[in-house]
């Protein structure tokens, strides 16, 4: 792998690593769709299908939990989070956003462990839509990067 800062290209290579995703199923095709296309990038980085580990949660806020149960096991060289907050009308997007944003950096940094994390925060379902691919292709880029640099690391 590249140092990012000499200006030269990562070569991804996912071959051999295990992968675990958790998924939110609030705003499930929303979420299912960011899963699918995080799944189809992790499969053409090299993830062995069989390595790829994908969980359901009810929502954001219980995903760092699952992520905790999959940290502890020492199972994963990276972990996924999935999942969508679409502001409404009260704070509760807020304590929402916050909360599980802060719950899946505790696990990472508990537990020395990349976690990618694509719980989408949006202003409405149309910014969500629009994000779906891209940060679904990004978060499991970030995820194989991370894990073959703390390997390098280690």
């Amino acid at each position: 792998m590249k140092d990012a800062n000499q200006g030269s290209p990562v070569v991804l290579n996912g071959k051999g690593l295990r992968i675990g995703v958790v998924r939110a199923r609030f705003n499930d095709d929303i979420t299912s769709s960011l899963a699918k296309a995080c799944r189809a990038e992790l499969l053409s980085l090299g993830v062995a299908a069989q390595d790829i580990d994908e969980f359901t949660v009810p929502g954001a806020l219980e995903v760092p939990v699952a992520l905790k149960a999959l940290a502890d096991s020492g199972d994963y060289d990276a972990l996924v989070a999935v999942g969508c907050i679409i502001r409404g009308e009260t704070y509760h997007f807020e304590l929402v956003a916050n909360e599980s944003g802060a719950g899946v950096t505790r696990v990472s940094l508990d537990h020395v462990l990349p976690i990618a994390n694509v719980i989408l925060t949006v202003e409405n379902e149309a910014q969500a839509w629009a994000r779906v691919d891209d940060k679904g292709r990004d978060a499991a880029r970030v995820a194989v990067e991370m894990a073959l640099l703390m390997d390098d690391i280690s």
